[in-house]
Formats: C-alpha cells, structure tokens, sequence
C-alpha cells in the first residue's frame, strides 16, 4: 500500500536540511522548518519571493541551476553536492551543498525544481579540526625527535664535563646544563599537550591581544623535574655493569636520533649498532647477534610492529623494546604488537628516560636467576641459523 502524499510533506517540512521549492519562474512554493531554522526568515517572508534572495546574488543562483539542467554534477535534470552560499536573513553567508532535481508533472512537463541543501558549516570546522589534530601531532613528532638528540647530547656533554673539568668548574657548568635542561623539559612539557589536545576534544583559551583568543598550550603542561642524568647515576667507574657488555641495534629513521641514543648506552659499556629503517635493522640481525632491539614504532615502509614480527618469526627469544613520540598509539601498532606477543614494554615519550630504557634493559637481558624465563645473558643469545 503507497504512503499517503501527506505522510512524505511531513518528512520534508521536519527535515532538520534546508529543504526549498521553486516554481517555473524561481519563485520559491516550498519554505521547510530546517530552512527556517538555519537561514532565519519565516515562510510568509519567503514564499512567493524570488530564490535569489536566498543567494548572494542572482547570477549564484542561475549557475546552481544551469548545472541541474546540463547535468554538471549528476545526470541531465540533477545535481548532487553543488556547494554555493545561502544568505541569512542577518546578513551572514552560510556555505552549503546542494543536491536536487527539476520537478516535472504527470505529462512530463517541467514546473519547478527542488532542492535539499545541507550546512556546510559543522562539517568543515570538523574537517578543520581533524586536519589540525593531524598536523599537531606530526609536528609534535617532528620536535620530539631533535628534542632526543638534544637530552641525550646534553647527557653525554655533562658526563664529559664532570670527568675533565676541576671541581670550581664544574658547579659552574652544570648550573648551565641544568638550565638547557630545564628548558627542554618545557618544551617538551608543551609539545605533550598539543599531542594531548589533539587526541581530545576540550582545551581552554587565553586572550594574548585584545580580540584574539590562542590556545593555552601551558594550562596542564607543567615541566616535569628532570631525571637523573647519566653521568649522575653512572658507577664510579663510568659503566653501569648491569647492562654493560651488551650488543643492542637501535633503530630509528632519524639518523640523529640513532647516534645520540647509541651514544649513552656506549657510554653505559654496551656494544651499539644503528640501523637508519627496518629493512636495515633486519640485515644487521641477519649479520651478527644482538642481545636487544631499540625500535622507533613509525618509520616508513615497515613500522615498529611489522619489524618486531619479523624479528619474532626469525629470533624468537631476542627482545624488542619500542620507542615513539605520539602519546596515543595512532595506527594501533603498539597494541599489535602487544597481541602479538611483546613483552619488553614501551617507551611513550621522546626525549627517552634513558634510566628507565637501562631498566627495560635490565630485566629482559639481565643473566639473574630468578628471572630465568624472561632473560638473556649478554652474549649469550642462541646462534644465528
């Protein structure tokens, strides 16, 4: 049984759309609630009105017309998503896109047209934000890594200075170290919460100048106290014989990234290696034993995870530690990678707390028998095949 004629007016005068009708001359016949609502006049101000008055001129509305009838964005008599501009009632210009159809009666014969505009406001300060989220966090990524270089040189700058410099120069010095580092934690204090405020949907605003409202990238971004640097919690002897001795591939596609991190676990007494992608680290696997992987998890051509499974399928019981910049794990590799079985944790946070990495380290390669199941004495990893 057909649905009555009434029950489908009911549908467009509700619709929360922009719904209008015009006659053969423009003359606009259908007015809908949603129309109301959003561009602001009532029907009686409208019907019987020209449609141009609801364009910013009328040559805005005969172009949204001359492609219905040529079929510009839908077949001959249709278009689907014209974007153009409705003028409120206010003055305000709302951009919309509309999708429609000439009308014809029961011989065929033309007598209007109809269309159904949706705003275009909420969608593109939608895609706005999703665009801006996006950037911010490949920018966050982007100063984390220089951010690493940065601590990890300091680091091994202060050990240095604490092995050469007389006992006056030192308390100078490192008053200038604590400086640099107190900065960089700011810095990275901020760099966390624009990762943070694009993950999230709320963040507060200050006015900067008058009229001008930023967004408050210090509310909640308190610069975290630094860490013990290497040189302060090294043994007195400059390695830390918990993990000296080790062979570990760090891999990172920022090459500065690889040296610096290299760098302190040599200083730490292990063997380091670098490998600038994936593909590198697999063949410097291939080549020699490694007691422990350091991965970054976003590289190009092959993740974190797809490495941590190659690796799995080839040397089952070498450990994998992965490393990242983004507070979220944005392509699900961490979590993958868990599933699939990884065991040694994860490093969330650029710059890395390297006391926390000779912990990670520690546990999984530390030759302690009470961890049997879970370590690996240094060296002494199972022969390549």
């Amino acid at each position: 049984m057909p649905l009555p004629r009434i029950y489908f007016e009911k549908l467009l005068e509700n619709s929360p759309d922009i719904v209008v009708a015009v006659d053969r001359r423009g003359s606009i016949v259908f007015y809908n609630d949603g129309a109301r609502q959003t561009l602001g006049y009532t029907s009686e101000e409208v019907l019987g009105k020209p449609v141009s008055l609801l364009y910013p001129s009328l040559d805005a509305a005969r172009a949204v017309m001359r492609a219905m009838r040529n079929g510009d964005l839908g077949p001959p008599g249709t278009v689907k998503n014209c974007e153009t501009v409705f003028v409120a009632k206010d003055g305000a210009q709302i951009p919309v896109a509309i999708s429609g159809s000439i009308t014809r009666d029961e011989q065929g014969k033309e007598v209007g047209s109809i269309g159904f505009a949706k705003d275009l406001r909420q969608i593109r300060k939608r895609d706005r934000l999703v665009t801006l989220g996006e950037l911010a966090v490949s920018l966050a990524h982007e100063i984390n890594n220089p951010l690493e270089v940065i601590t990890n040189t300091m680091e091994l700058l202060e050990e240095f200075v604490r092995r050469t410099a007389s006992d006056e120069q030192i308390v100078v010095e490192v008053e200038r170290f604590e400086a640099v580092q107190r900065e960089v934690a700011k810095i990275h204090a901020i760099v966390g919460r624009v990762q943070e405020l694009a993950a999230g949907d709320e963040y507060e605003t200050r006015q900067y100048l008058p009229g001008t409202l930023m967004t408050d990238l210090r509310q909640g971004a308190t610069a975290p106290a630094a860490a013990p640097t290497a040189a302060a919690t090294a043994a007195p002897n400059g390695l830390a014989p918990s993990i000296a001795g080790l062979t570990i591939l760090v891999v990172d596609d920022d090459l500065g990234v690889c040296q610096s991190l290299a760098e302190l676990l040599r200083r730490q007494g292990c063997t380091a290696v670098i490998a600038t992608s994936a593909l590198d680290a697999l063949r410097e696997a291939a080549k020699r034993r490694f007691d422990l992987v350091v991965s970054d998890v976003v590289m190009p051509d092959m993740d974190g995870y797809d490495l941590y499974m190659e690796l799995k399928e080839q040397q089952p019981t070498l450990p994998v530690i992965l490393m990242t910049g983004y507070l979220y794990d944005r392509d699900h590799v961490i979590k993958r990678s868990k599933l699939a079985g990884l065991a040694t944790g994860v490093l969330y946070k650029k710059p890395i707390d390297l006391e926390r990495l000779k912990t990670i380290i520690r546990v999984h390669c530390s030759p302690e028998e009470e961890h049997d199941g879970d370590r690996r004495e240094p060296g002494r990893n199972p022969p390549l095949p």
